[in-house]
């Protein structure tokens, strides 16, 4: 028990480091800054933010969410990049049942891009090729290592055919709808796909759908956005993989206990 905890506690921790630095991306990449350099600053005074004042959470309480130099506010999406991202690393060392696991690495790589890529989306409307580009080839890195080790190669197999179903299709719903659906989206899901299998990236993709036409819905009803507004769907799609990632296998069988 003593063990699961703590454990737990450290994946949790890691997990806010890392959403710290999902937020440099999400604010850096559509900008073409990099990532690295300089040192985190505030975006609307230019002031570098000493270390004490960048702690994932604690900072943003201390200073009850306002710049230390200028005390304009920040934005409330950093603390929240980082505690959706620590809860999420902290809910994939559960599914992976409090142990190490070979799995954790795929899937951690996934959800820390999912976030990214919905944080750049939902501010920009796009989601860059420098993010999803370079993350398909590592996915399948990823999913090559845990073929080695499980020592079952139909790892593979599902995978390659998850990057067609995701692919394919918002592939061509791109080229035939480019006002609706991006070349992006269909890249994003290739990359879902590779990780989570066919089967899951079925119910990631219905997931996502349901959801996106759901919000679409309502915000047409609450005169937010008209018919033919833009609504950026690389966060449904992430939400999508999200369910599939955690209850996917569940609910696929369920959905093929109905005939």
């Amino acid at each position: 028990m003593f063990y699961e905890v703590y454990s737990s506690v450290v994946f949790f921790l890691f997990g806010l480091v890392v959403g710290s630095f999902d937020n440099v991306a999400i604010y850096r990449i559509p900008e073409g800054k990099s990532l690295w350099a300089p040192r985190s600053f505030c975006p609307q005074c230019g002031t570098t933010i000493a270390w004490y004042d960048n702690v994932p959470l604690v900072s943003y309480i201390v200073l009850r969410g306002r710049c230390r130099h200028c005390a304009k506010h920040i934005p409330v999406r950093y603390p929240l990049v980082e505690l959706i991202s620590g809860s999420l690393w902290l809910a994939v060392f559960a599914k992976a049942g409090f142990t190490w696991s070979i799995e954790l690495l795929p899937n951690l790589f996934l959800v820390t891009i999912l976030i990214i890529v919905s944080g750049i989306d939902l501010q920009k409307q796009i989601i860059p090729n420098k993010v999803i580009v370079p993350s398909i080839p590592i996915a399948l890195a990823c999913m090559g290592i845990v073929a080695l080790v499980r020592g079952d190669y139909h790892v593979i197999t599902d995978s390659l055919i998850g990057f067609a179903v995701g692919a394919v299709p918002l592939g061509i719903l791109a080229l035939a709808l480019p006002r609706g659906m991006g070349m992006g989206d269909a890249k994003l899901a290739a990359l879902t796909g590779i990780i989570l299998g066919w089967r899951s990236e079925i119910i990631a993709l219905f997931a996502g759908f349901f959801l996106g036409a759901i919000v679409g819905v309502l915000l047409m009803s609450l005169g937010k956005k008209g018919r033919k507004s833009r609504i950026p769907f690389g966060p449904f799609l992430s939400a999508g993989a999200i369910i599939a990632l955690f209850w996917g296998p569940s609910l696929w069988d369920l959905y093929v206990g109905l005939f």
